[in-house]
């Protein structure tokens, strides 16, 4: 049975994240002051047409590194979730 991946891509705290400066700014400027702070990333669901779940993890865990995610600058965390 299939999986899905469920990848969250997110700046690393060291590098500042403008896009979420800005909407951190936005939200105070509507009124929103108790808004401490916004960081922006990237959500993505992947199939992964595999019967293991320790092969499904596996690829997760590959495309993130090389395709999805600058390990530079980026930090990843996945879900694998049954396909029903």
């Amino acid at each position: 049975m299939p999986y899905t991946a469920k990848i969250k891509v997110t700046l690393r705290q060291s590098i500042l994240d403008v896009q979420g400066k800005a909407v951190e700014h936005a939200l105070k400027n509507l009124g929103y002051g108790t808004v401490e702070s916004a960081r922006i990333g990237k959500y993505i669901e992947v199939t992964i047409n595999e019967q293991d779940s320790l092969q499904a993890e596996r690829i997760a865990n590959e495309i993130s590194q090389k395709l999805l995610s600058n390990p530079v600058m980026e930090n990843y965390s996945f879900e694998l979730e049954h396909v029903k």
